[in-house]
């Protein structure tokens, strides 16, 4: 089938892995009121995902859910292989993840491993999947959420920042394997995000918020981008700090 996605690359059809995250919801938001008509929110079974889908439904999107669990990858094939085989998608984002708690799981290898295997073991397996399914149909662009905590160590959340640079790097490279196949990727670096209830936390001047992130996934899929910082200071910064030395990375309060 064709592209569904309209003359300015707005998408049409979309499947959010992670479906109750704020910045999946805001990037759903923003796309319903750019004529996104049909939003798969894909997470585990629960009231939260279908009180989500009802929130999209009231803005006049056809919502569904569908089971989805980073951590069970031998179900990935089929029940992502379900939403592919019902219509063409536009987009896929995956707005799956957990931070873990550093100090907790600095003891417990179990809880670290939980991280590492959700933000990216999970991710590649799905990854892997949904870009079959986009090659086959021959158009789509796959957006993942990174961070930029995967940009370089740092002692207080290295576990989480480790497994995100994987995935960085894992989607950045499906992107190279795609290239040409009419399959766009996009990495998406955020910064702290500021989230609902978050007291205060994530305040800094390189913070951003969930809507802040949907306007910029918005733009980065219009300009068919493959890397987005948000904020887009952050690339210099970024830069920068990548080559500081370690002794003195220790210290600073980034």
């Amino acid at each position: 089938m064709p592209a569904h996605n309209d003359a300015l690359g707005t998408p049409q059809s979309l499947l959010i892995l992670g479906g109750t995250s704020e910045v999946a919801l805001a990037t759903a938001r923003r796309l319903i009121a750019r004529r996104a008509r049909t939003v798969w929110l894909g997470g585990r079974p629960s009231a939260e995902l279908e009180r989500a889908a009802e929130h999209l439904r009231e803005l006049g999107a056809d919502a569904r859910t569908v089971a989805f669990d980073a951590l069970d990858c031998e179900s990935h094939e089929s029940a992502l292989g379900k939403v592919f085989a019902e219509a063409d998608i536009d987009l896929v984002l995956f707005a799956f993840g957990v931070v873990g708690d550093q100090a907790t799981d600095e003891r417990d290898p179990v809880a670290a491993a939980r991280v590492a295997q959700t933000n990216y073991t999970g991710a590649v397996s799905a990854g892997l999947v949904c870009a079959r399914a986009l090659q086959e149909q021959g158009h789509g662009s796959l957006v993942v959420l990174s961070s930029v905590a995967g940009e370089r160590a740092r002692r207080w959340d290295f576990i989480y920042g480790s497994s995100k640079a994987g995935l960085d790097t894992f989607a950045q490279g499906l992107g190279d394997a795609l290239h040409g196949t009419g399959v766009h990727v996009m990495v998406v670096r955020p910064g702290s995000v500021r989230r609902r209830g978050s007291a205060g936390r994530g305040d800094g001047p390189l913070s951003t918020t969930p809507e802040r992130i949907a306007a910029a996934i918005e733009l980065g899929l219009r300009r068919r981008s493959e890397v987005v910082w948000v904020p887009g200071s952050l690339r210099l910064v970024m830069s920068a700090l990548r080559h500081v030395p370690r002794p003195v990375f220790r210290w600073l309060p980034v």
